[in-house]
């Protein structure tokens, strides 16, 4: 059972390899993050999700370092057990390994979280690697790469068997480079369990069936707070949105009324 004084640290999410199943969520703010750091989950991402769930982007290229570094701060001052993990935005490191490590450098001094989340498999070992080596424990990202979607998509990755061969390699690759776990986007289920099974480091699934040593959700999806979009591989656990918005109708119609404030409520 988790020790729920536990302060996570990129080599103990490693450790949870076969022991025990790692529950992530991302989070963009310090008084959510307070409330998931309260429910004891391991890894809370800063994704870069947060520019089509809070700032109205169509989808996450427009965020920016300073976004990220902004929102970051924000999560890491309202957790205090939670292993925090900032996701580079597009552009950020893929130039040149020296462009990764100056970026990544500054987001580690200027939030303070202890690590940093990038895309890519096989051909990004080298960044991978350069990064661990000077310090930056890095989540690996793998499948559906959302800062490739001109490229991939939204399609399920993988489903041929030289596409699975490919995420099998670049499982092996980021590991083998030092990326202390890997999170797999959209895959079928088997894939997901395989490369569960295959990769020396802990495979985090979104949308990769329940095989994988964990999962990571976006808050806004798992709240009822994302609209219409409803991926098949998310779960509603509340509808916030609705209650948020019934909320507001009834404090606008008291307000219209008269009714608010009452007496209890003035001076």
């Amino acid at each position: 059972m988790t020790d729920a004084l536990k302060t996570w640290t990129p080599r103990a999410i490693t450790a949870l390899k076969g022991k025990e199943k790692i529950a992530a969520l991302t989070v963009y703010d310090y008084a959510t993050a307070r409330l998931l750091d309260a429910a004891e989950l391991h890894l809370l991402l800063v994704g870069d999700s947060v520019g089509t769930t809070l700032l109205g982007y169509a989808n996450t290229l427009p965020v920016t370092l300073e976004h990220i570094i902004h929102h970051t701060s924000a999560v890491v001052r309202g957790v205090k057990r939670a292993l925090v993990v900032a996701d580079m935005p597009f552009m950020t490191y893929q130039v040149s390994v020296e462009q990764a490590l100056v970026n990544c450098g500054r987001v580690l001094q200027e939030t303070g979280c202890p690590a940093v989340k990038i895309e890519g498999g096989e051909f990004r070992a080298p960044t991978i690697r350069a990064l661990t080596q000077n310090g930056i424990p890095v989540l690996a990202h793998i499948g559906l790469t959302p800062q490739s979607v001109h490229v991939l998509g939204h399609r399920v990755q993988g489903r041929d068997e030289a596409a699975a061969n490919q995420l099998l390699r670049d499982a092996a690759a980021v590991a083998e480079a030092g990326a202390f776990a890997v999170v797999v986007e959209t895959v079928p289920a088997h894939l997901g369990a395989m490369l569960t099974e295959k990769t020396a480091i802990p495979v985090i699934g979104i949308g990769a069936g329940p095989g994988c040593d964990g999962q990571v959700l976006v808050i806004n999806d798992i709240l009822g707070m994302s609209g219409d979009f409803k991926p098949k591989f998310v779960k509603q656990y509340a509808q916030i949105g609705e209650q948020i918005t019934q909320a507001a109708r009834a404090y606008k119609q008291e307000v219209s009324s008269g009714a608010y404030p009452a007496p209890e409520h003035t001076y």
